[in-house]
């Protein structure tokens, strides 16, 4: 562990508290902990480390299951301006959030990839465990009316996925099942809600190291600014739509210390969803849209980002 966490993080949001549950998103002092994390699905860099964007306004506490799709177009033949490659990453994760006090949680992600790109030479595909996600998040500032929340939380990247050197050659070097290092990721969101509406702004930062092929994938910096509109509620179940904007920025990889052209990038996705509960059990879905996308110095090309969750309240 060669260096410090370090974030800079941004964040408002709001969503109102209203006086009976019937008017109310009513959502549980409890729940906000689980959107502190992005979720950074670490498969490598720039394309391939994309964040999921997934927050949830409903249980507390849960164990689930997540599908995360993500489509690239990229010029295989750099010496042509024409995007011909298309890259295919996609993620299978289970996902758990468990309070350890009134104020402290314990957030653990662990990916499952299976990425594809078409190539001229013909279909190149990797699979297998990614990179175990740990994070304790904790509740900074809860007011008395409920109104206000602000939880912050550090955690850190275990590299259990794969990474190969061979793929670094490639017009993406994130094409990779995990970055092979140990990163570390901080996170900061705030919360104001009232009656139906909730607007939430997240932020979270990641500083990955060196791994032991010399390779340094560049620092990570998310954002996402994600309002929730209450359709429907009863005692037993919740629906809700959400809107909003997601950004992303990376910094350029280093090989031997060296800075790596053509790997740095940001990307500006809008997006639009919807989460439905019946008791302890919530079902989300998310569609992501790019509005700016400018990734290894604009020989990839973001497209298009689906994402499905299926959570437990335990």
């Amino acid at each position: 562990m060669r260096k410090v966490i370090f974030i800079i993080s941004l964040i408002s949001l709001n969503s109102f508290q209203a006086k009976t549950i019937s008017d109310s998103l009513y959502i549980s002092n409890n729940y906000y902990n689980r959107i502190l994390f992005n979720e950074c699905d670490a498969c490598g860099c720039a394309a391939g480390n994309g964040s999921s964007g997934f927050e949830s306004l409903l249980n507390p506490q849960f164990v689930g299951i997540k599908y995360f799709a993500q489509h690239y177009k990229a010029k295989e033949n750099l010496f042509v301006n024409d995007f011909t490659q298309d890259q295919y990453f996609n993620t299978i994760q289970i996902w758990t959030k468990i309070p350890l006090t009134n104020k402290l949680s314990v957030y653990g992600s662990l990916p499952f990839h299976f990425h594809e790109k078409k190539t001229l030479q013909g279909d190149i595909n990797i699979n297998g465990i990614g990179d175990f996600n740990l994070m304790g998040i904790y509740k900074l500032i809860n007011s008395k009316d409920k109104i206000h929340e602000l939880n912050g939380g550090v955690g850190i990247k275990v590299p259990l996925g794969k990474f190969d050197e061979k793929g670094i050659s490639g017009v993406n070097p994130g094409f990779q099942l995990g970055t092979g290092s140990w990163d570390y990721q901080a996170v900061l969101n705030y919360r104001f809600q009232k009656n139906r509406l909730a607007i939430l702004f997240n932020t979270d930062y990641t500083i990955k190291t060196e791994n032991k092929k010399h390779y340094q994938f560049g620092n990570q910096w998310n954002y996402s600014a994600t309002g929730f509109y209450q359709i429907f509620r009863n005692e037993k179940s919740n629906i809700s739509a959400k809107a909003g904007f997601q950004g992303e920025a990376y910094g350029q990889n280093r090989q031997y210390g060296e800075d790596l052209p053509k790997t740095a990038g940001s990307a500006l996705y809008g997006k639009i969803g919807f989460e439905v509960s019946y008791k302890k059990i919530s079902l989300g879905t998310e569609l992501m849209l790019p509005t700016y996308t400018n990734l290894a110095g604009g020989d990839i090309e973001a497209k298009s980002r689906l994402g499905i969750f299926l959570n437990f309240g335990i």
